[in-house]
Order: C-alpha cells, then sequence, then structure tokens
C-alpha cells in the first residue's frame, strides 16, 4: 500500500467514524425527547420542540428552508395594507381580513419622513398617486403673533437622506398602498382584501381565525394590523397599560382655496409643517399640508380639563366653535381665521401606552397601532408602521426566513420592539415639550431650545441612517453566518438540546 493511499484510508475512516459519532448523539437526543413525550415537527422547518425545561433547537441557517407561507393580515389600513406589500413581494400568499368596508371615512393628513419613504420606494408603490405635499420647512411660530420663532430647513433632507419628507391625505395614501398590492403588475401575486369580516378569535398554534359572521378559516401566520383596540392583541395575551394624556386634541380640515378667496395667510406655499405653542403649556396647534397643498389639515391641543374626548369615537362631529373655545389668545390674523372656517372637526382620543411585554405568541403577532400605539407629536405612526411591515417582510424573506413561523415572528419582535418603543417614549415627550420634536432636536440655536436628556434626544439621524437588514443579522438566534456559500439546509444532525428560553426574549428588549 502506498503511503498517498494509507494517508486516503485513513481519511475515510476518521470521517466514518465523526459521522458515527454524530449519529449516536442525536439517537441520544431523540430518546431524550422520547422520554419527554416530545414529537418531532410536521415540518422540517420548525426551530423549536419545547416540553417543560427545554427546547430542542435548530443551528438556524438564514434563508434555509424557504417556502411560500398563506398569511392572515387582520386590518385593512395603511399598516395592514404596506405589510401585505412586502410579503407579497416576497413570494408569500396574503389576504387581508377588514372589519369595514371603508365607505364614510374622513382622513386626515400623515407624515412620511425618509425611514418610511425608503421602504415605500424599495417596495415600487407610485408616490405621484399619494398626491403628496413635498416637505421644505419645519416652522415654529409664536402662539399670540404667529410671527416664526424658528425655522429648521429641510432643502437639503433628501440629498443627506436618500428619500424626501412627504405629508399625504390619509385616504391618499390608502388608495396608493391599495393599488400596489392589489395590481397584477410588480412582484408576487396580488393581496386579496375580503370585507367586512370582524376577528372574533385566532388560534395562535393551528392558524385558526374565527369572524363575527361566523366564518372560520386556516393560515400559516395572523398578523394583526387591526389599530389602536386589536383583538389580535387581546388574544395574544398583551394586558394594556396607560392613562389618559394630559391634553385633548381636535382635528380640522381647511380649503386652501376657501382661505385665500376670504384673504387669509395662503400657509399653502411654505410646503411646511407649522406650530403655534407648545412650549410651556398643552396648548399647540399642528398644521399639515396635504392634496398638493389644496387641503390643510389641523391638529388642536389643549388642556383636558378644556375638554376631554378621551372616550368620544373619531366618527363624532364637533363645531367650530368648539374648536375655537379654548384658544382665546391665538393669532387672532393667521391661524385663528383658518380655525373659523374649519370642517370635519373630529375628536382625537389621546392615551399614552407604556411599551407592551410581548408582540407575538406561536403563529401570530401585532405591528403598527396595535402594537405601539404613540402620541402624534414626532409624526412617526406611520413610518413606525412602515417599518414593522419592512421587518416583517425581512424574517420572511428568501434572505432570512429559515423555515419556522413562531422563530421568524420572535426574530421580527427583537428587531421591532426596541426602536418602536423608544419613538413611543420619545413622542410622549414632544407632547409636553415642541423641542423634543425630531427636527427641532437638531435646532439648537433656538433661544427657546430645551430638552429632557440630550444624549436620550431623537434626532433625525438616528430615525434616517437606520440599517434594518444589519439590524435584524445582529439579532439572529445565533451568530450570524460569515460565510453563506455553500449554504447546506439543516438537517437532524446539526440539532442539539438547549434551555428553554422565554418568548418575549425580555432581556434583549430596550423597554
Amino acid at each position: 500500500m502506498t503511503v498517498s493511499s494509507a494517508a486516503s484510508s485513513l481519511h475515510l475512516q476518521e470521517h466514518f467514524y465523526h459521522q458515527l459519532h454524530r449519529l449516536s448523539e442525536l439517537l441520544y437526543k431523540l430518546i431524550v425527547l422520547r422520554k419527554r413525550n416530545i414529537h418531532l415537527p410536521r415540518s422540517l422547518g420548525l426551530t423549536t420542540l419545547s416540553s417543560k425545561n427545554t427546547t430542542l433547537s435548530l443551528k438556524m441557517q438564514p434563508g434555509t428552508n424557504w417556502q411560500p407561507l398563506d398569511i392572515a393580515v387582520i386590518g385593512g389600513g395603511i399598516g395592514g395594507l404596506a405589510v401585505s406589500i412586502a410579503l407579497r413581494r416576497d413570494g408569500h400568499k396574503v389576504t387581508i381580513y377588514e372589519r369595514a368596508d371603508f365607505a364614510g371615512e374622513v382622513g386626515a393628513s400623515i407624515s412620511c419622513a425618509a425611514n418610511g419613504m425608503k421602504w415605500l420606494s424599495e417596495w415600487g408603490v407610485d408616490i405621484a398617486k399619494g398626491d403628496g405635499v413635498y416637505l421644505r420647512k419645519l416652522i415654529n411660530r409664536d402662539w399670540a403673533t404667529g410671527e416664526p420663532v424658528s425655522v429648521y430647513d429641510l432643502g437639503d433632507y433628501e440629498e443627506k437622506w436618500g428619500h424626501p419628507y412627504y405629508m399625504f391625505h390619509r385616504q391618499d395614501m390608502h388608495k396608493m398602498l391599495m393599488d400596489t398590492a392589489m395590481q397584477e403588475e410588480g412582484k408576487g401575486t396580488p393581496v386579496k382584501l375580503i370585507v367586512n369580516h370582524k376577528c372574533q378569535d385566532i388560534n395562535t398554534e393551528t392558524g385558526e381565525v374565527t369572524f363575527h359572521n361566523g366564518t372560520q378559516v386556516k393560515h400559516d401566520a395572523i398578523i394583526g394590523a387591526d389599530g389602536i383596540g386589536s383583538q389580535v392583541r387581546k388574544l395574544i395575551g398583551i394586558q394594556v397599560e396607560k392613562r389618559p394624556a394630559d391634553s385633548s386634541c381636535l382635528h380640522a380640515n381647511v380649503d386652501t382655496a376657501e382661505a385665500v378667496k376670504r384673504g387669509y395667510v395662503d400657509y399653502s406655499k411654505n410646503s411646511a409643517i407649522e406650530y403655534w405653542g407648545g412650549h410651556h403649556s398643552w396648548n399647540k396647534i399642528v398644521l399639515s399640508p396635504c392634496n398638493g397643498g389644496s387641503l390643510l389639515s389641523y391638529y388642536c391641543f389643549f388642556p383636558r380639563e378644556k375638554g376631554d374626548y378621551s372616550e368620544q369615537k373619531w366618527d363624532a362631529d364637533a363645531d367650530v366653535s368648539e374648536l375655537l373655545a379654548p384658544y382665546p389668545d391665538l393669532d387672532p390674523n393667521g391661524v385663528h381665521k383658518h380655525l373659523e372656517i374649519g370642517k370635519e372637526i373630529r375628536p382625537w382620543r389621546l392615551w399614552v401606552h407604556e411599551p407592551y411585554s410581548h408582540w407575538q405568541k406561536g403563529v401570530a403577532c401585532i405591528m403598527g397601532d396595535a402594537a405601539h400605539p404613540m402620541m402624534p407629536d414626532q409624526s412617526q405612526g406611520a413610518c413606525m408602521a412602515l417599518e414593522d411591515s419592512a421587518a416583517l417582510g425581512l424574517v420572511f424573506s428568501k434572505e432570512f426566513y429559515a423555515g419556522s413561523v413562531p422563530e421568524a415572528l420572535k426574530l421580527y419582535e427583537k428587531v421591532r420592539h426596541w426602536r418602536a418603543s423608544r419613538v413611543q417614549a420619545a413622542s410622549a415627550r414632544a407632547r409636553e415639550n415642541i423641542h423634543e420634536r425630531i427636527g427641532f432636536t437638531d435646532n439648537t440655536d433656538n433661544p427657546l431650545y430645551k430638552v429632557k436628556d440630550e444624549k436620550n434626544k431623537l434626532t433625525i439621524a438616528e430615525m434616517n441612517s437606520y440599517d434594518m437588514r444589519e439590524d435584524v443579522k445582529s439579532k439572529w438566534p445565533s451568530a450570524w453566518p460569515q460565510s453563506r456559500s455553500p449554504v447546506r439546509k439543516p438537517s437532524g444532525l446539526d440539532a442539539e438540546v438547549a434551555p428553554q428560553t422565554n418568548g418575549v426574549n425580555g432581556s434583549e428588549i430596550a423597554h
């Protein structure tokens, strides 16, 4: 026998004994699992099998065991449509179940900064359909005179952050997203929308959904995008801790053409979000232009003792006298004149919510206002829903999905909970102090500037430089593979018995 053939024989023997050793380890673990009454999952993609004290955990390889899923989205608002687009583009079948039929809705303006516009662009949404206003400034005005106190220039915003800052009318943004979700063109299968289906119950293990009309369906995953009064949130066991805010809000729309016809100030020319007050009292007016500037959307805040709307519904009407009553000393020749011709006046219930303990259970999760309702003062509510949608798209993508819906949803929670909770807290601070608002936190030359904690303030840079894909990698259940080529699908030989972890990832969530 030659030296080379002897070496080759020795190598084969070593390989044989190595494989035999691995096989014996696997058999031992299977015996342990059998004794503990644990059964192998139906799907080879499942990464965990839990008994009281143990979890069978596969060394997950990102992007392995990918398969198209049949996903239910509960709620057909902006968040529900956005997540449907993200999931559709990655090859999944998506059905939206909406409790109403969208008839008779009265909308307000909605803000979409670069961290939200980034995803609309990536998903191929036709922004022109939204008839938005390209924002160029944030203007803070004196309460009594209307004179600018400070101006934050957004002239280089798109160049700096790669995407513009837009204001849309909610109905226009909704239609823009619906067209993208349901059109034949574009990646994936068009999303299916079923209206007048109010969720009553879900099974977080089997994916079954029961509706109030008696209909029952079954899906691989359930995403609760059903808003601040979320039924899905309740059904996955979240205890809501909230308190009424110290201020109330009325919203009103003003037609720009009518204001100009009456000789009032034409605020639409500024292409800006404009503010009155917000420094030393709960009084604050926020103006957001939309519909290409033809509609001015006003958010009017005042102390709750002057009007408590915490229990009223959005579609309850108020009149102009109610809108003007809290503001006898407000800029008489400017914004006060606009409010005098306000229409579609609606109360906005303001509640301060503590971050929820978890966002997922089994094959179900929540997103958007269902997961992190926040005060409106950072104008980040829609952007956070878009980021949630993007995160769900990523964890179920060919790049990241490893075959287990529950594990993907745990990863989604780890990626999103800390960031959304941070914005939630900053929004509550900005309700009390306008200088805590993103943008004004960078405007330190303002003589009135003051924030609670300079190190903890939320900045434009933090919001817009965030790299979600890198965040997903950093929060991967095991170390992110340095090399992913060639990728070998995990098999039973890669299994190991590990201590069980909780489903909330509590120690990893920044509250």
